[in-house]
């Protein structure tokens, strides 16, 4: 980019909708779930039929205080609904029911590691509602289709602070906000199926600048791909129009991801005049003392809990440490593991080379992976302690463990002649074999060829059939070919 475009900051603060994982809509006893037959997860009260009314879902309050308390936010323990007035084609009851003045959650932040360092990311508000359906724009050339199974889903609204500088921070932020919900089991975070999606708040101004630009707003982005390609066009856009003596107007864009460009849907004013009022069919929800503290008792372990525990506690590398928690199940599994061995290293090792793949594979989840965390301690031991190699015992043992699971790796290994032996006798033979069948390259390590002694242990190995246990066998060679 030239000059121009560095005097300029960008500015971004996110809307992320988060559809709950509850087996019913929102304020109806509809199927939730994902896909389905189009107007198929329906009723008189989604369709909007008059004289229905709406019952709360309680899972979708108990799941939004999850997410508040797990990002520190503070709880509003009386929580009233509104209804939100705006012309919905795909809602058909022509308003949506969600929280205005008292949102569930106020407050809050989540931190974010990026290249430059780890940064908070402060949350304004979290509140309830319910999505809308799903307009259907290239079924027909002259109409919509509607799809109404989305409608009425239940929903988190979290609403940050314009504290993102650019497209890498929203990348990260929304990254981290995906496994967080994963990790509290409210969402599955799918943003190819919309089950997470965002509305991007994107101004500039210059530098030195203390107030905020005009800011536009590009909806509904499911993809983080598109995301980064949609806010740079648009900081680049809004630049350009300052730098020819223009003003950015503050506007509801959308973005098509086949020509990369923003495009405006309407035009917006500070005020929305959504006609706000209380939903006259929904009670006041009270959330107890006693509510919230049975919610917490029941967190589970947070990604940067385990990742600060990992690290800090087990020793364990940034790299290690980023696959081992990226799934709840993995980082759980990895930390019971260590509670049989101490060898954080080789248990973290065996996890990603070995584990993870094998569940990928096959299709399993980790906590099906067949031999138990006995089993695998003892065979981590093997190897730490020199019994069996590393590569014997990922290329034989192992396999040999899967097919027999409740087997001892110990006896499993001495079975298939796998131990390897320290035994003098047996290495010494070994060793003069090897010298006496290889003078030249003997004389060569005696003019001060040193790196030769890798050959020589391979050639032992090769011989033993892995059995040589290689510390010992490395000071017998030194020994014998030094004298």
């Amino acid at each position: 980019m030239s000059d121009i475009y560095d005097k300029y900051e960008t500015v971004i603060g996110l809307e992320v909708h988060v559809q709950l994982s509850t087996a019913s809509k929102a304020f109806c006893g509809d199927d939730a779930r994902f896909g389905g037959d189009p107007n198929t997860h329906i009723s008189t009260i989604s369709l909007g039929h008059p004289g229905t009314l709406p019952m709360l879902n309680k899972k979708q309050v108990e799941f939004a205080v999850r997410l508040g308390l797990a990002l520190g936010s503070e709880i509003n323990q009386t929580n009233n609904f509104d209804r939100k007035n705006y012309f919905y084609a795909d809602l058909p009851k022509g308003y949506q029911i969600t929280q205005d003045l008292k949102p569930v959650c106020v407050g809050g932040g989540l931190d974010i590691t990026t290249e430059v360092g780890t940064k908070r990311i402060r949350l304004h508000h979290i509140h309830m509602e319910e999505d809308a359906g799903k307009s259907i724009h290239d079924m027909a050339p002259r109409s919509s289709w509607i799809d109404l199974n989305r409608a009425g889903v239940p929903l988190l609204e979290i609403v940050t602070e314009p504290d993102m500088r650019s497209a890498t921070e929203v990348d990260v932020f929304m990254t981290r906000m995906r496994q967080l919900v994963r990790y509290l089991e409210v969402s599955d975070g799918n943003m190819q199926e919309g089950s997470m999606r965002c509305d991007c708040n994107v101004s500039v101004r210059l530098k030195e600048a203390t107030t905020y630009g005009e800011r536009c707003e590009i909806k509904n982005l499911n993809s983080m791909r598109y995301a980064r390609q949609a806010i740079k066009y648009e900081v680049k856009r809004q630049i350009d129009l300052l730098e020819s003596g223009g003003k950015v107007e503050q506007q509801t864009l959308n973005f098509d991801p086949a020509t990369g460009v923003t495009t405006p849907l309407r035009s917006k004013e500070d005020a929305h005049d959504y006609r706000y009022f209380p939903e006259p069919d929904l009670p006041p929800v009270i959330v107890s003392d006693a509510d919230l503290s049975e919610i917490k008792s029941k967190l589970p372990p947070l990604p940067w809990e385990l990742e600060s525990y990992f690290q800090s506690d087990l020793g364990l590398s940034s790299y290690d440490t980023k696959i081992l928690t990226e799934e709840k199940a993995t980082g759980l599994y990895f930390k019971a593991l260590t509670q049989h061995t101490q060898n954080t290293k080789g248990a973290a090792n065996l996890v990603i080379n070995k584990i993870l793949p094998h569940c990928q594979e096959h299709g399993i989840n980790i906590q099906d992976y067949p031999i138990g965390h006995t089993q695998l301690s003892t065979f981590i031991a093997l190897i730490e302690a020199g019994k069996v190699s590393n590569t014997v015992a990922y290329q034989k043992l192992l396999p040999a463990l899967l097919d027999a699971p409740d087997q001892d790796p110990m006896a499993l290994a001495q079975s298939l002649n796998l131990i390897q032996s320290a035994d003098e006798d047996f290495l010494t033979n070994l060793v003069a074999e090897v010298i006496d069948a290889f003078p030249d390259k003997v004389a060569t390590y005696k003019k001060g060829k040193k790196g030769l002694l890798g050959f020589f242990m391979g050639e032992v190995m090769k011989r033993s059939r892995g059995k040589a246990e290689p510390k010992s066998t490395n000071a017998l060679l030194r020994k014998m070919l030094d004298n």
